[in-house]
């Protein structure tokens, strides 16, 4: 596979890729819950970001997991998708990220995304920073 292919195959396989990288990124108690909580209302939609998001985009050799990372943030804050920025900022730090590179995606994303946004970034992420820090007994 070169540097820019998805996995070859049919929508199983890149089902499967999907869900493997969906679970080393976000964490397996997220997905589980996301899974858990799948209804025949949106089952559908699930299963279009688990091959499509997953297991197209994020499979894709073309920039590493810590790069995809600060783009998810900076698109997150730019379009103000508060609600899904907490879970990025712990995908983020699974994905190599500390805490100083998390503050700088943040810091260029004021000039460009808005300094209001920025402002409402730092404080997601400060939340969920400290929260993995109290969840890890720091």
């Amino acid at each position: 596979m070169t540097t820019n292919e998805t996995p070859a195959g049919d929508d199983d396989a890149r089902r499967d890729a999907g869900m493997a990288v969906r679970r080393e990124v976000l964490g397996d108690a997220h997905v589980d819950r996301a899974e858990a909580a799948k209804t025949a209302f949106t089952e559908p939609f699930q299963d279009l970001i688990t091959r499509y998001a997953w297991g197209e985009v994020w499979t894709r050799g073309g920039l590493d997991r810590r790069t995809r990372s600060c783009m998810v943030l900076t698109a997150l804050t730019a379009q103000g998708h508060w609600d899904e920025l907490g879970m990025h900022v712990r995908a983020a730090q699974r994905n190599g990220l500390d805490r100083d590179e998390i503050a700088e995606v943040f810091l260029q994303a004021a000039i460009y995304c808005g300094v209001p946004s920025a402002n409402k970034a730092f404080g997601i992420a400060q939340r969920v920073l400290d929260e993995v820090d109290a969840e890890a007994g720091r």
